[in-house]
């Protein structure tokens, strides 16, 4: 069996893209041969010495998933840290922009008034989709170790957020647990 193309589960801005592409590749590889035939599967890659590949060919799963599961202890990616993934949608960059930078005005002021809410912002940053549909897209990516303090933030911000003026000239979205960072 041949699996081409496998750069772009390499090298996407989804942190699960790693993982979902080793399932792939053990997913294949489990099919490619039968009893006693035994069977090889190729993969087309420009980066052969990537760790992913390594890790797959001489440990199997179970070596790339302690070296992820590594990685995402460090950057504090799931199933370490729980994530709120803000989006925001207009027709100009700046408003998109706009509204989430008051967004994260109230966050920090919520966070600031005592309220002890382990949360880590990263944003307003664009989209790795910059624009789709002929709107410029922005994201706030909130992120807690503590999944009731995740949530105790949300419930906290989301009415100031609703009030803000900036919240009516922009399409908006808030996602809890995102499958992706799209």
């Amino acid at each position: 069996m041949v699996v081409v193309g496998v750069d772009e589960g390499l090298f996407s801005s989804d942190f699960r893209a790693g993982e979902k592409l080793a399932q792939l590749l053990i997913q294949v590889a489990g099919r490619a041969g039968r009893a006693q035939r035994p069977g090889e599967v190729w993969w087309q890659t420009h980066h052969p010495d990537h760790r992913l590949l390594h890790d797959l060919i001489n440990g199997g799963y179970e070596a790339f998933a302690g070296d992820e599961l590594a990685q995402r202890d460090d950057a504090g990616f799931p199933p370490f840290a729980h994530l709120a993934l803000l989006r925001a949608e207009a027709q100009q960059a700046e408003a998109a922009g706009a509204f989430l930078r008051a967004v994260r005005a109230i966050v920090e002021d919520t966070i600031a008034d005592g309220s002890r809410m382990p949360v880590e912002l990263h944003g307003p940053l664009t989209a790795p989709m910059a624009r789709r549909a002929g709107l410029y897209r922005m994201q706030l990516l909130l992120s807690s170790a503590s999944r009731p303090a995740l949530h105790a933030l949300l419930d906290a911000v989301l009415p100031a957020v609703h009030a803000l003026p900036e919240a009516r000239r922009t399409r908006w979205s808030l996602d809890v647990d995102p499958v992706d960072l799209y």
